[in-house]
């Protein structure tokens, strides 16, 4: 029975999620996320457009948290709005970005909009990204296609860091699967190397040093050279 129960809780929980989601519209929305506490529920949207999301006077707010009350049966929801000020930072809003980009130009111009979004992505100050796009691009017969650029950790503990989302974007030909994968320039590698002015001045110094060292053989490789000479005469 309480399985059940919370098997039921979470599927609610999750049509939350998607309603406001649909409701709020794609390529706005990057996580929703629930929070229970004893006053009643909190809602965290995090988006890009915080303004679209809002309305005018909070209007929009307020009808979703009737809707809310109504639909799902939620006793107090209060709505909070988190903004994302990198969009380009955040997986999920660059996979919508992509997909309606697809939709509007169309499947033959993939290529444009996977190029022009990496760049996006690489100019924010990201280590590193990959776009994979998967369905009828550009001919009948359905394959991959992946972009990347950067570092990228995919397997092993280090991959936890890296900010995944999937979607998907409906064309005239099909459905085109987007997956996105970005490391964001906070991430912390354990096997990194930051090369900083402590280490330029050791290995210029190390350097100098060889120098000096080769230059003293050669001079002792003169002077034998000499001696043996002398000792032929």
């Amino acid at each position: 029975m309480e399985e059940k129960k919370f098997v039921n809780f979470k599927k609610e929980e999750l049509g939350v999620k998607e309603y406001i989601k649909k409701s709020l519209g794609k390529g706005r929305i990057s996580s929703v996320s629930i929070e229970y506490t004893p006053v009643g529920e909190k809602i965290i949207v995090a988006t890009n457009k915080p303004g679209l999301v809002i309305g005018r006077r909070g209007e929009k707010i307020d009808e979703m948290t009737s809707l809310l009350k109504r639909k799902f049966k939620l006793d107090n929801p209060h709505i909070d709005i988190k903004e994302i000020t990198q969009p380009f930072l955040d997986a999920q809003l660059v996979a919508d970005l992509i997909a309606l980009d697809i939709e509007r130009r169309g499947s033959l111009k993939f290529k444009l909009v996977a190029y022009r979004t990496l760049k996006g992505i690489m100019d924010a100050g990201a280590l590193g990204a990959e776009i994979v796009l998967s369905g009828k691009l550009p001919s009948d017969r359905a394959r991959s296609w992946r972009f990347k650029q950067g570092y990228l950790k995919k397997t092993g503990d280090p991959a936890k860091v890296v900010n995944r989302a999937e979607t998907q974007a409906t064309t005239m030909q099909g459905v085109v699967g987007i997956k996105i994968s970005i490391l964001p320039p906070d991430a912390y590698i354990h096997d990194r190397i930051v090369i900083d002015n402590n280490i330029r001045k050791r290995i210029k110094v190390s350097i100098e040093d060889m120098d000096a060292i080769q230059k003293e053989k050669e001079r002792e490789e003169k002077k034998s050279r000499k001696k043996v000479r002398r000792t032929k005469k």
